[in-house]
């Protein structure tokens, strides 16, 4: 970005912005480190997630087939409430999907492209500003 850093005529100017630069850096690094963590976490949770599901399908498909062959009866009556609480489970997964699935990691990857886009804009601001300084102080 272009900044008008040639209207900073003060060397004190220069160390103001580079104490609000190296705040904002500093703060950067904290969100960088915590989308990092956050993003780790968001991947294996989205894995776990996708297992889970399957296993459940699998179960509801198997206890269907049960269900398929049982006469009425109490044994009828209890592979069909195994099912209705397999699908809740199922259900209770596709909502934590939503929120913690796949989507949610590219959110949080973007979330941390972000970022890491924002620290080397800043670099490139205190950079300029060190510049502006040396060119002051000569």
């Amino acid at each position: 970005m272009n900044y008008s850093i040639n209207n900073v005529t003060d060397v004190a100017d220069c160390n103001v912005l580079l104490s609000w630069a190296a705040k904002e850096k500093a703060d950067l690094n904290f969100k960088k480190l915590s989308d990092e963590r956050l993003t780790a976490r968001y991947a294996t949770t989205a894995a776990e997630l996708d297992a889970d599901l399957q296993v459940i399908m699998a179960e509801i498909a198997a206890t269907d087939t049960v269900i398929a062959m049982l006469p009425e009866g109490s044994s009828r009556e209890d592979a069909m409430n195994k099912k209705t609480r397999l699908e809740y489970k199922k259900f209770l997964l596709e909502v934590r999907k939503e929120s913690n699935g796949v989507v949610a990691l590219l959110e949080k990857e973007a979330d941390l492209a972000g970022v890491i886009n924002q620290l080397s804009e800043i670099d490139a601001f205190i950079n300029l500003v060190e510049t502006r300084k040396r060119d002051l102080t000569a």
